[in-house]
């Protein structure tokens, strides 16, 4: 890994105002830029907005499409990586939470949400890839919101070699100090099991169908230390350093680098079988 300067935004969405949604994220795009950052990373749908009611479906998108042809530009006229959120539609008329990474040559990533939270089944598609990507030599994986919860995702993006997860979240309920106590539970143990950076941010404000989301960003060390936040509930963005040494200080050190000590043949093996 390499140091690498990223941002987070904490971004307030129009439910099905496309347009609108990437005309805002320009502003917080060259903010970003002005500060050194070399990528950004939004909220999950945060170009079409949230919502687990079937209206998405005349805001989703083909990629490439329209959507991925202005953040190609954008994404080349500040010379940044663009991480980005959308509703997906595929040729077979399915749509996924999809979200989008956009880098200034002109080349998209698309990671396609993993587990669909239940009050999201029926309207999305799961996803059936695990894509990594590379920023600047940097490897990362995305996980949407819900995936999160499934600590075996991590350990399999770790395994395939990811130093970075970004986790965007399209979380509703609750203030920032709520969501962050929330987030406190296991977004830290996913950085400290898998010694890798974890960057997460939400969606803010409340959209057209009544979901308030409470603002807030976060970037979490490879110790599960969390070193950089914000609770404003404003749109906004966090800029962080991630450091190359202080990922080779838990990475070379035997106590404090699980990961290598694992032993997956033993988990699958099948244990007794309980007596009726």
């Amino acid at each position: 890994m390499k140091d690498i300067r990223i941002a987070a935004a904490v971004f307030q969405s129009r439910l099905l105002e496309t347009d609108h949604n990437l005309d805002r994220m320009a502003g917080l795009i060259r903010r970003a830029k002005d500060r050194g950052a070399v990528v950004i990373c939004f909220p999950e749908m945060n170009i079409t907005g949230y919502t687990s009611r079937p209206e998405i479906r005349a805001a989703a998108e083909p990629i490439p499409g329209p959507v991925t042809d202005r953040l190609c530009r954008m994404a080349a006229a500040d010379e940044i990586v663009i991480l980005a959120g959308m509703a997906e539609r595929d040729g077979e008329d399915r749509i996924y939470v999809s979200h989008l990474v956009v880098e200034p040559s002109g080349k998209i990533t698309v990671y396609r949400k993993l587990h669909i939270a239940p009050p999201e089944k029926g309207v999305y598609s799961p996803g059936e890839t695990i894509p990594l990507f590379e920023i600047e030599g940097i490897r990362c994986g995305i996980q949407l919101c819900y995936d999160a919860h499934f600590p075996e995702l991590s350990t399999l993006m770790t395994q395939r070699g990811a130093d970075v997860l970004f986790m965007p979240h399209a979380s509703p309920r609750g203030t920032p100090e709520d969501k962050y106590r929330s987030w406190s539970r296991h977004l830290p143990a996913r950085a400290f099991d898998n010694s890798l950076y974890v960057i997460a941010c939400n969606q803010s404000g409340v959209n057209a169908n009544g979901l308030r989301f409470p603002g807030i960003a976060m970037v979490i060390d490879p110790s599960g230390n969390v070193v950089a936040k914000d609770l404003s509930d404003r749109e906004s963005i966090i800029v962080a350093d991630l450091s190359a040494a202080a990922l080779d200080r838990v990475r070379s050190h035997k106590m404090r680098f699980f990961f290598p000590n694992r032993r997956p043949g033993l988990y699958r093996r099948e244990g007794p079988r309980r007596s009726s």
